[in-house]
């Protein structure tokens, strides 16, 4: 991936902070974050995985997205907790094109599957006769995995085609592309109009997938004439419905508005939520809100 007149070999990632008196704390913060947020996930996968009764589409999903909270938080959270211990930390040309792969194609794969949550969820709501089988869930998946981390390695691709000869001190506490694009010395055109349309495409067409799933299911659960049973119908999505909102609400907030109001600093805050905390609410969403997933967890910790 070496760019034209490469000079560069390594980054330096200046971290979220410099002030000593904060990076102590926040290393706490961010190491108690990463480990309830991999006990979450993996409690999850494990209750899902053992409990017979949650043999459903809607678990198998629920499996997959934990899965991508746990490889999605590792590609992030590791190495920012060493920015906020070291005085330098850096990595290499390569770490870094890895770091914005995997990290893109977690996050892309991260917004297709919730689409095919609320897409099960529409199902399982207006259509329960024409309920997915395993088989089209597998499919379904892998197809947003594959799709994802294409799409991820022409984001990467573009990103360090480009010449790096100046400073090569990151201002983020893990490589993304706008804080990559303020080092480099290349016409960023035709990159940003790239970079426009993937994550355009991909936050646009997803979110409009969800919003016209619950656009149908709330019609039909307006038709539902008994309290119970709306009850019962808002509950089974509101855990998903709350999962979207937030993922979606930082994702649009970082990539889709104007560059005039772009601001590195307000932006590394903000990429806190979607990049360490949010993999750690999935899976508190989730089961906080589930009755299933709580009887399942109990029952686990009693045997």
């Amino acid at each position: 991936m070496e760019g034209r007149n490469q000079t560069v070999t390594e980054f330096i990632l200046l971290g979220l902070t410099c002030d000593p008196k904060l990076q102590i704390p926040l290393f706490v913060l961010f190491l108690l974050v990463y480990i309830i947020t991999l006990l979450g996930n993996i409690g999850i996968i494990l209750v899902t995985r053992l409990d017979e009764h949650l043999q459903t589409p809607m678990y198998f999903f629920l499996i997959h997205l934990s899965f991508i909270d746990i490889c999605y938080s590792s590609v992030i959270t590791p190495k920012a907790l060493q920015t906020l211990l070291a005085e330098q930390e850096t990595i290499s040309f390569n770490g870094c094109a890895l770091q914005l792969y995997f990290y893109g194609g977690f996050a892309t794969t991260e917004c297709f599957l919730l689409a095919l949550m609320a897409y099960d969820r529409y199902v399982a709501i207006c259509n329960p006769l024409l309920y997915p089988v395993r088989r089209l869930c597998i499919q379904m998946v892998s197809a947003a995995y594959v799709g994802c981390f294409g799409d991820a390695l022409v984001h990467t691709i573009c990103t360090f085609k480009l010449s790096y000869c100046g400073s090569n001190a990151i201002n983020h506490y893990f490589c993304d592309g706008p804080p990559l694009m303020m080092l480099t010395c290349s016409d960023t055109f035709v990159y940003k109009l790239v970079f426009s349309i993937l994550v355009g495409f991909n936050l646009i067409t997803t979110l409009v997938a969800i919003l016209v799933s619950y656009t149908y299911i709330l019609s039909s659960i307006l038709r539902i004439r008994s309290a119970e049973g709306r009850r019962k119908a808002f509950n089974t999505c509101a855990s998903h419905f709350t999962a979207v909102i937030i993922f979606y609400g930082t994702l649009f907030f970082m990539y889709l508005r104007p560059a005039s109001s772009y601001s590195m600093e307000q932006d590394k805050i903000v990429s806190v939520f979607y990049a360490v905390l949010i993999p750690m609410l999935n899976p508190l969403i989730y089961s906080l809100r589930n009755k299933e997933v709580k009887m399942a967890l109990k029952q686990l910790v009693i045997l």
